[in-house]
Parts: C-alpha cells; structure tokens; sequence
C-alpha cells in the first residue's frame, strides 16, 4: 500500500501543530479573561490579597537590609550586588505563583476531593487545566517588585542595561521559571501515588530563599543540592553572576536552559505517567 511522502507529511504536521498551539493560546487567554472578571467582582479580596503578598515581599527585603548593616559584604557580595541577586530570583517565583498556585494544594483539592475527574473529562491537556484554571494575579506585585530592585541595584553599580543583557534577563528568566515549575510539578505527581492533604511541598518551599542569596556562602553540599536536586540557586545565582558581569568558578549559566529542559521533560514524564495511573474516587 503507498505510503505519503515525508515531503507531504510534514507540511502537514507543521500546520496541525500551529493549529493546536493557536487553540491552546486562545484557550489560555479565555481561562484568564474568565478569571480577571472574578477578580473584579471580588474587588476587596483582591487589594487585601495583594497587600498581604507586597508586605511578605517586603519582609524578606528588610530581612536583606538588616543583614547588611551588620556585614558590609557577605562570600565577596556588597548590597547591592546581593539586592540584584534576590530581584532576580523573585521574577520566577512570581511567575510560578502566578500560573502554578493550583499545583500546591493538588492533592487535596483534585485527588482526594475527587475534582480530577472533571479534568479528565474535558478534551484538553490535564496539565494545561492545572496550570491555567487560577491564577495568582497578586503574585504580580512580587516580579514589579524584582524589577525595581535590579534597576535600582544597576544604576548603584553603574551597570547599564544593554540590548544583550535585556535579552540575558529575559531568556534567564523563562528558563529560571520553567525549573520553578517543573520542580513543583515533580513534587504534585507524588500525590497520584501517595493521597495526602498536605503533599510533600512545604519542606521544598522553604529551599526557595536558599536560592536568593550567594551560593558560595553554603557548603559543598548544600551548593550541590541547590544545582542539581532542587535547583533554586543554579536558577537565580548563575544568571545574576551573568548579568552583573561578574567572574565564579564554576561558571554554570550556560547549563541553565539544559537543567530546565531535563526537569521539564521529567515533570511532564512524571506528570502523564501519575494520570495514567489515577483511579477515580469514585464519588
């Protein structure tokens, strides 16, 4: 029986593939266009959660502050050096909590609740529902707030923001929010084995600002385990070194874009190998 050529095949491909990823985006700004109208319905819930997520943010600054005025340096760090450091590193955990706030409470509210069999039901990725049913749109104020402070850590080194050190911020921080994703996504697949409320996140997020401060500060094994177990620092240390243009051995940030790509791979493994294993609750 002849078989289609590949010259055919893959024009085909290509054109089923936009189509799909067309669908998706459209799908994605309808789910947030749904949400946004919620959020303005509830317009008092909304500025008290964003109030109470800018004083976390601002919590953890003065927390820097403080530490500063004790030590003029901290591993060969100044203040503003390390401010820049922990800017970055709030970009991609406010786009973590904006998209993936759902993959916290995952195994309460979608296993043993039972809401996972509606995502089941739908003829869209389960994945793509998880992520993209909520968002955290006071999360927002945490990457303003990233913003601020690398801007105003460059302008006190006089570091100027070039062309190629915008695209270096922009190309870190996808990479830097696909590793937060992808390693909360590890940790939400565990509840399709092991039903449980709490799950295994919380020791996890408490890693999250280790990664906010100079890596070379921690021992060799704390160092190992924020690069390549749970890796925070790799993703906010080697690209803030990059971007300030500062030199350390090892110089890891090339590897930064390989180890989001591995983790993501894993998690979306990870994440079709737990819904293939999902039983309904049966209630």
């Amino acid at each position: 029986m002849p078989t289609e050529p590949n010259s055919v095949r893959e024009p085909t491909r290509l054109v089923a593939l936009g189509q799909n990823t067309a669908r998706y985006l459209g799908l994605l700004i309808d789910y947030f266009t749904q949400y946004a109208k919620v959020q303005i319905g509830y317009r008092g819930d909304f500025v008290i959660s964003l109030l109470t997520s800018f004083a976390a943010t601002i919590f953890g600054l003065a927390f820097v502050v403080l530490l500063f005025r004790k030590a003029p340096q901290l591993a060969g760090w100044t203040f503003e050096e390390e401010l820049f450091l922990y800017g970055f590193s709030l970009i991609p955990y406010g786009v973590f909590n904006i998209v993936a706030s759902n993959l916290y409470n995952f195994g309460n509210d979608y296993i043993i609740e039972g809401k996972f069999d509606r995502i089941l039901l739908r003829p869209i990725s389960s994945l793509f529902q998880i992520l993209f049913e909520t968002f955290r749109l006071d999360a927002l104020q945490g990457i303003a707030t990233g913003i601020f402070c690398m801007w105003w850590s460059t302008n006190r080194l006089h570091v100027a923001w070039t062309p190629g050190r915008f695209l270096l911020l922009i190309f870190f921080g996808i990479c830097a929010s696909v590793i937060y994703v992808a390693i909360f996504l590890i940790l939400t697949t565990v509840s399709f084995w092991f039903e449980d409320r709490v799950g295994v996140h919380p020791p996890v997020w408490n890693v999250i600002a280790f990664g906010r401060y100079p890596l070379s500060i921690y021992s060799g094994a704390v160092q190992f385990i924020l690069c390549w177990i749970v890796p925070f620092g790799l993703a906010s240390f080697y690209p803030s070194v990059r971007m300030l243009g500062r030199a350390v051995v090892p110089e890891y940030a090339p590897l930064v874009p390989v180890v989001a790509a591995v983790f993501l791979a894993l998690s979306i493994f990870l994440w079709n190998l737990g819904t293939r294993h999902y039983s309904s609750t049966g209630s």
